[in-house]
């Protein structure tokens, strides 16, 4: 239908570009069509580490087992050059200088590796592989990767934002932090449980990334009150997408003593401290007089002889 709309819209027009006929420019746009969804469904996910090597793959069947040498193989990505393989030599001229020293290809596998991957790193990686025929260059393969990476966060860690004893009906007041991961976190939540009950609280995540080196750092506030006299467990998850899970804190137990606990620790211990210091009193006594009953016996003796 496009192409019968620009015939008609060209009726009288021989040529619609210079050197193309409309015939050919059609034949152009239909080629388009068919090929475009095919070159989006090839697109390669590939996950790789902070400062570990990406191994990027040219995916080239590589069914006429033609040799390396009669290929030339170009890795791109955006408009910069990445990788060159001319004709079985690796070739460093035409690199951009963010990938020199830090790209090596593997003959055998046709896999371009990409060493200590940074976050920069990220994107859409293109590999082109042409033959000479006739003295021109050909394309007879391309596909393309999109190279992720990947930093670990630090286990998320529970700090309590006040000092002293937590007294009943108080708020409890902690702050739970998570560093040096990438990608974006998704969200941090609490999860508080008491009396074989587990509750999750979602509260405002703070999440900053560094101007350096891209990594993200995490952190949530908690304010609540804790039921006294029961133990209260409180964790916090970090989710961290489909994909990479989540993490979860070391579990922070709080335990509220109530005034009536207390009294009755008073009066417990109370009679029980008073029955201790007499006791104490009457051994004294009790060896206050042996001691005596033993001195006048040895003087009685003494006066005998």
């Amino acid at each position: 239908m496009a192409c019968l709309l620009l015939l008609k819209a060209v009726k009288h027009t021989e040529v619609l570009v210079p050197g193309k006929s409309i015939m050919e420019v059609c034949i152009f746009f239909l080629y388009a069509m068919i090929l475009l969804p095919g070159i989006a469904a090839s697109v390669h996910q590939v996950k790789s580490f902070l400062n570990h090597t990406a191994y990027l793959s040219c995916y080239f069947p590589n069914s006429q087992k033609t040799d390396i040498k009669d290929l030339r193989i170009f890795w791109q990505k955006d408009d910069e050059v990445v990788h060159e393989v001319y004709y079985g030599q690796e070739k460093h001229d035409n690199l951009s200088p963010k990938y020199i020293n830090r790209t090596k290809m593997d003959m055998d596998k046709w896999t371009l590796q990409l060493l200590n991957a940074e976050i920069v790193d990220e994107g859409q990686y293109k590999c082109i592989i042409q033959q000479t025929e006739k003295g021109s260059p050909r394309v007879i393969h391309t596909s393309e990767c999109l190279l992720n990476v990947i930093a670990n966060y630090s286990q998320p860690e529970i700090a309590q934002l006040h000092g002293g004893e937590l007294k009943p009906n108080e708020y409890l007041n902690l702050s739970c932090s998570s560093s040096g991961g990438y990608p974006k976190p998704k969200q941090m939540t609490w999860l508080i449980s008491h009396e074989n009950k587990t509750r999750r609280s979602m509260h405002h995540t703070d999440i900053s990334q560094d101007a350096v080196t891209k990594l993200y750092n995490v952190t949530s506030k908690l304010s609540i009150t804790v039921p006294a006299n029961t133990l209260t467990n409180i964790s916090c998850l970090l989710h961290l997408g489909e994909q990479l899970g989540s993490l979860v804190s070391v579990p922070l137990g709080i335990e509220i003593q109530g005034e009536e606990i207390k009294q009755m620790k008073i009066n417990f211990f109370g009679p029980l401290i008073a029955v201790i210091v007499l006791i104490t009193i009457l051994l004294g006594f009790v060896i206050m007089k042996k001691n005596r009953n033993t001195s006048s016996t040895d003087q009685n003796v003494s006066l005998a002889v």
